[in-house]
């Protein structure tokens, strides 16, 4: 069985995950009231992988015979001031989750739980990608806040869909 501080902060992680994907699909209602298909949908993909996320921290504990408490949210923000703001605010999120991710590691080393280090290895470099694509394309936005169709053409050149990753955790109630 996982730790108990691990599976303590691994339940907190799993909200942190929910939060993550509501406010991505804030972000995607954002751009897609501006008119910006593909980056609302690249947001709404980015949803997609946050709920992954937590529903793979929730398959580990159940597999883990460990207990899940799905914890309450805060709510996303809603508003944004420009095309600058959801970007670097998603930028912060994913920077904070590695912050979070780290911590987790960190707890399961000092438990000398090697089952949930090894579970947590994927999410590390999950990690260092959502940080560098967010990192761009920030970049890109800051650049050209009132050209929003080079930051569509930037988003559908250069942002990619992410193949399906064999070595992905399993996803409960996949």
């Amino acid at each position: 069985m996982a730790a108990p501080a691990f599976v303590e902060l691994l339940n907190t992680q799993i909200g942190n995950e929910f939060a993550a994907h509501q406010q991505y699909v804030a972000c995607a209602v954002y751009f897609d009231e501006l008119t910006m298909p593909r980056t609302a949908q690249l947001f709404f993909d980015q949803a997609l992988e946050e709920r992954e996320h937590a529903m793979m921290m929730v398959k580990y504990l159940l597999d883990s015979d460990a207990p899940v408490r799905i914890p309450g949210i805060p709510a996303p923000v809603n508003e944004f001031a420009d095309v600058v703001a959801p970007v670097a605010l998603a930028l912060e999120q994913e920077k904070r989750v590695t912050e979070q991710i780290n911590a987790l590691i960190g707890v399961a080393r000092r438990e000398s739980d090697f089952a949930s280090d090894q579970f947590m290895q994927w999410f590390i470099k999950e990690q260092i990608e959502e940080v560098s694509k967010m990192s761009d394309l920030l970049t890109i936005v800051k650049r050209s806040t009132h050209d929003l169709e080079t930051i569509e053409d930037y988003v559908l050149r250069e942002v990619t869909a992410e193949a399906a990753d064999p070595t992905a955790p399993p996803v409960a109630g996949a």
